[in-house]
């Protein structure tokens, strides 16, 4: 299907192009402050499997359709947990709103008081963006180059953009979830501090890429839905409970 082989990875780039406006950079660093900016970014990249899998369709071929399944079924499987865990940071801030969210971690950064949240967070967006040892999807030896296998010439590249646009969009999203945003020595500039944290976090999510082997489907499913989603609403209900008996407050420590 032609018209759809063509288009849909344009799609993917503006739907891994569009989160950004609701990204803070900066105190005053920001395209579109939304109150709901962390469900904003959310809805965008939720966009991602279906549109994987129109494309895999569109390929008419059986490995792409295969790789376009795998990266549904993983897809959903892990955003769930991903969703959940920043739910537990929406509680500390008391707002969906991520300038609200980092303002919140003026004092401490949240990966210390939600670190099994970030824990969860961070796998999730490993397996989100199908990086080792979660790129079933691709699975060379298996499904040539997986959903993306019929692609070619300007095509990939595009593909590609939308893939690590996608990749930079979640290290950022990361950085303002749980690294404290801009917030950092005051003799750097604040997007040049948050610039950095968002490279160091993916430099963190590239480099299992030459450490770890691939696991299997059936073990990948499995934990998304069992373990890191038991661990994510748990975490949600220790927070509440942290919150309600005044231990926590919203807004920070």
């Amino acid at each position: 299907d032609k018209p759809l082989f063509i288009w849909i990875p344009l799609f993917l780039v503006f739907f891994a192009a569009v989160p950004f406006a609701v990204i803070p950079f900066g105190q005053n660093w920001v395209i579109a402050n939304l109150d709901v900016g962390l469900v904003f970014v959310f809805a965008m990249t939720a966009l991602f499997p279906s549109l994987i899998l129109i494309f895999a369709w569109a390929s008419n071929s059986k490995y792409p359709f295969l790789g376009g399944l795998r990266s549904l079924f993983q897809q959903v499987a892990y955003e769930i947990p991903m969703w959940i865990s920043a739910l537990s940071v929406a509680m500390l801030a008391g707002s969906l709103n991520l300038v609200d969210i980092v303002d919140a971690q003026s004092k401490i950064w949240f990966i210390v008081p939600a670190f099994l949240s970030f824990i969860v967070f961070f796998i999730s967006i490993m397996a989100e963006l199908e990086r080792l040892p979660f790129d079933l999807p691709e699975a060379e030896p298996e499904l040539v180059a997986g959903w993306f296998t019929e692609s070619s010439g300007a095509i990939f590249m595009v593909i590609f953009m939308a893939l690590y646009m996608k990749l930079y969009l979640m290290s950022a999203l990361t950085t303002v979830l749980f690294l404290g945003g801009w917030w950092g020595p005051a003799f750097i500039p604040q997007p040049v501090w948050f610039i950095v944290k968002t490279l160091v976090v993916a430099s963190f999510i590239i480099i299992p890429r030459g450490v770890y082997p691939r696991v299997r489907v059936d073990l990948l499913l499995r934990a998304g839905w069992t373990r890191l989603l038991i661990i994510a609403l748990a975490n949600v209900f220790l927070t509440a409970f942290l919150l309600t008996s005044g231990v926590l407050k919203p807004w920070g420590l």
